[in-house]
């Protein structure tokens, strides 16, 4: 669903960038210090993945930015307009799981962001139907959640994060819980609507070759708290499709990124 992002840093960052992270940690009320510190740069229309063990902040590290959740220190900026009641643009978030109400339509889940920010029917509607060609369900909009796979709940979800327009889309382990050919296809649909749209996508992952295969950027994060460990340039060329999944270039960015991984997993649940 789409959150209003907030600042912790009234500033915003340099041209050319979305999301900006400075000396940002997170530690809990019980102590447990989840994150940081923490720098990161995430430029307008790049795919970065967040990559790490169990409990290393991944997780954390979005909700910061979609300003769900305050810093215990650090600045987290974020870019875009300015609304008219001081809000900054919206972000979309897509959830682990799809979080869709059982009683609503297809439809109806797709809409609730726009009835929450009161917009008016006409609009939300066209709007709605917009988001839901977008991810392959124009024709399930009557449908209800029960009737739907767990793939097909997830493109729901992702279009209900659409819906807003938002600039930055954040994507918490999206397709974790799914069959391994129902994960392919999707992260082909995410790419492909990734290249259409040119969002701003951070997506949190436990694979690498989930990472390898979407990304631009590989982020590789320390056990909890979670700090950079590694960064990966993935130079592939596009559009990317199954050629690359198979290739030998795919193969060695896997290894490389594996490597880096091993070391940040000792003593932690995967």
């Amino acid at each position: 669903m789409a959150e209003p992002a907030a600042l912790s840093d009234p500033g915003v960052p340099r041209a050319g960038l979305a999301v900006t992270l400075r000396g940002v940690t997170k530690v809990y009320d019980n102590g447990i210090a989840a994150l940081g510190p923490l720098d990161l740069d995430v430029r307008k229309g790049e795919f970065v993945s967040l990559l790490g063990p169990s409990g290393c902040g991944k997780s954390t590290a979005l909700r910061l930015i979609a300003g769900l959740s305050a810093p215990t220190s650090g600045s987290v900026g974020v870019a875009g307009p300015v609304s008219a009641n001081g809000a900054r643009h919206s972000i979309g978030f897509v959830f682990q799981e799809p979080t869709l109400m059982p009683w609503a339509t297809v439809r109806e889940n797709v809409r609730l962001p726009l009835k929450l920010s009161r917009v008016p029917a006409a609009q939300a509607a066209e709007r709605v139907r917009a988001a839901l060609t977008q991810v392959g369900l124009a024709d399930f909009a009557d449908a209800f959640p029960r009737e739907l796979s767990g793939g097909m709940k997830m493109r729901v979800s992702l279009a209900r994060a659409l819906v807003t327009d938002p600039d930055i889309l954040l994507m918490d382990e999206p397709f974790a819980a799914l069959d391994e050919i129902t994960r392919f296809r999707l992260n082909n649909d995410l790419l492909a609507l990734w290249r259409d749209l040119r969002k701003t996508v951070i997506f949190v992952t436990h694979s690498v070759f989930e990472s390898v295969y979407l990304s631009q950027r590989v982020i590789v994060m320390t056990a909890r708290p979670g700090r950079i460990g590694a960064e990966f340039r993935i130079d592939a060329p596009e559009p990317r499709a199954e050629e690359f999944r198979t290739s030998a270039d795919y193969a060695g960015y896997c290894r490389r990124v594996s490597g880096a991984l091993e070391p940040s997993c000792q003593g932690q649940a995967v």
